[in-house]
């Protein structure tokens, strides 16, 4: 215990001082493996995890996600979504903003990216709501947690990390997300209510004599519609595998951006090497992640802690609820991707232990990590907003964000409580399929 303690605070202290994430988690694994088993060892280990965590078929799907993620979001289908929704919900006051959360949703189904999901939508979202008077606070806000439901709302690159993490059904977890989805999207529409009830000068109202055309609006969104029903319903109807899911996606979302007269070759160049980059990061963050994994393997932490928790005395869901605790606090000093991937492989045998279900907790753990999306100091999608806005100061963001925050929590805490909640469609689909 008390070396893999020792790793972990090798790990925070080296990211603290910004050493990129991966590299902390790589030096920090290998450095403890050779203190406990010598240099060999660690450099034959070093060369087994390279090969198996980088060369598993499973993580095709993450360059293939991501490259439809930004085809979609290059193509400008963030408009489309905008104005429909705002057709529709924008009307009465805060509508806009709840029109926001709405479109990232929509956006989210078929970009699978928090942080794409915030960019994009703010580029369009944040200038129309300041044009019709909404505070920047409110604006940015819905922006930024809206960005959230990138990596709850399938499919998604985080629920594809923790599913070839943990060897946990990635279609399952897909179908998982959907329900929580529509639970959040609804909750950071109340969210949205409750701070113009609050305030109203957050949100004048809108012109309800304005008219328009909400059918052909929604003829424009045919895109997100194909895209989401061909990977998803293929996924559920077993034509074919989540791995030729993301391939397929990404031909389909390729195919649509070449058709969209807005993106010209330059920009599919430009997207390409965004999806490489994004790609190597990735790759790299799994790679430090694996090889601090062997590490704290060999210092026996799992079986530690499980006996504490046997120990303990605590009921099943207590330590369930400590565990949201530690990742909410994890959460305002690492990214999603390195706090799966450093906790999942200590938890995950815990949970299994306790005899709770991979895939709830799976669940579980995207919705947590959605918390630190929007929690400072690190809180990515904060920065994104700050980035595409940089007038906007970020204690104004911040304060914005508190109302959704508390929706998260009483979201996450609801799902803890009542498994069924997202356990059931996956049940059902996966039940039917067989």
């Amino acid at each position: 215990m008390l070396a893999a303690c020792l790793g972990f605070l090798a790990a925070f202290a080296l990211i603290l001082f910004q050493v990129p994430i991966a590299t902390a988690l790589a030096f920090a694994g290998f450095g403890g493996y050779v203190a406990l088993n010598g240099l060999t060892p660690a450099l034959s280990m070093v060369a087994t995890v390279t090969k198996d965590s980088t060369l598993a078929y499973s993580l095709i799907v993450l360059p293939l996600f991501v490259l439809m993620g930004n085809l979609v979001a290059g193509a400008g289908i963030s408009g489309d979504l905008f104005r429909a929704a705002q057709a529709f919900i924008g009307r009465r006051r805060g509508g806009l903003a709840m029109a926001t959360v709405v479109a990232c949703g929509g956006f989210g189904a078929i970009c699978g990216s928090s942080v794409a999901t915030a960019a994009t939508m703010g580029k369009v979202a944040i200038p129309s709501m300041r044009k019709l008077g909404y505070g920047d606070s409110l604006s940015s806000a819905a922006v930024a947690a809206g960005g959230t439901l990138g990596i709850l709302i399938p499919p998604s690159v985080i629920m594809v990390v923790y599913g070839v993490a943990t060897q946990t059904h990635i279609g399952k977890l897909f179908a998982a997300g959907i329900v929580p989805g529509l639970i959040a999207i609804a909750g950071y529409v109340m969210a949205v209510e409750w701070s113009v009830w609050r305030d109203p000068e957050l949100a004048p109202l809108a012109d309800a004599n304005e008219r328009v055309d909400k059918l052909a609006l929604l003829r424009t969104l045919w895109p997100v519609a194909l895209i989401f029903g061909v990977v998803m319903g293929g996924i559920y109807g077993g034509f074919f595998t989540s791995i030729e899911a993301s391939g397929i996606g990404a031909t389909a979302a390729l195919v649509f951006a070449l058709t969209h007269h807005s993106l010209k070759l330059a920009d599919i160049y430009a997207i390409l090497v965004d999806t490489a980059r994004t790609s190597a990061m990735m790759f790299a963050i799994i790679l430090g992640a694996a090889l601090f994994g062997e590490f704290v393997n060999l210092t026996g932490v799992h079986e530690g802690l499980l006996h504490v928790v046997k120990e303990s005395g605590l009921p099943p869901f207590g330590i369930i609820l400590l565990m949201i605790l530690v990742y909410i606090l994890l959460g305002t000093v690492l990214e999603s991707l390195s706090m799966i991937l450093l906790t999942v492989p200590i938890f995950f045998p815990i949970v299994l232990a306790l005899g709770y279900d991979p895939v709830w907790f799976g669940i579980l753990v995207v919705m947590v990590v959605e918390i630190g999306l929007i929690t400072p100091p690190i809180g990515v999608n904060l920065f994104v907003i700050r980035s595409v806005m940089p007038d906007i100061p970020m204690m104004t963001v911040v304060r914005g964000v508190i109302p959704f925050i508390v929706a998260d929590i009483l979201r996450i805490l609801t799902i803890a409580a009542v498994p069924a909640l997202s356990l059931w469609l996956p049940n059902l689909l996966f039940k039917a399929a067989a």
